[in-house]
């Protein structure tokens, strides 16, 4: 069977890798109750209240459609409330958000350390800091 080429397939390792991490990110945010991206997207709304739907969407890097549909399950589990402000909607933590808080850092950190532990530290930075790159040259293109 000719299966090699998918050791040298960016899109294969990529997806292989995200399947890999999501499955250890899901485990680590369970306890808080809510999926990776809904707690990391708390955690920035958290750390900028009155921050903009658009904003969000550009940090999170999803679609403004998808960060709607993302906010509007967290408003109705009333850990967030949006404020129109002219044609920008503001995005804000309640305080039941803010409660979250501590174990939505604590889920960052235990993924952040898991897998360190299973990469080491230098690689999984450096890995990192590769993607980052990588991924913002090919969405240029």
């Amino acid at each position: 069977m000719d299966d090699g080429f998918l050791q040298t397939c960016l899109f294969f390792t990529a997806n292989r890798l995200g399947r890999a991490i999501t499955k250890m990110a899901e485990e680590e945010f369970a306890p808080t109750g809510l999926s990776p991206m809904y707690g990391y997207l708390i955690r920035l709304v958290a750390g900028a209240p009155g921050i903009s739907q658009k904003e969000l969407a550009e940090k999170l890097s999803i679609t403004p459609s998808t960060l709607t549909r993302f906010v509007d399950k967290l408003e109705a589990k009333r850990l967030v409330e949006r404020k129109g402000q002219g044609k920008t909607v503001l995005v804000y933590p309640t305080k039941k958000a803010e409660e979250l808080l501590e174990s939505i850092r604590q889920a960052s950190r235990n993924l952040h350390d898991r897998y360190e532990a299973l990469l080491g530290a230098d690689a999984a930075k450096r890995l990192t800091e590769d993607l980052n790159a990588s991924s913002a040259l090919l969405e240029r293109h």
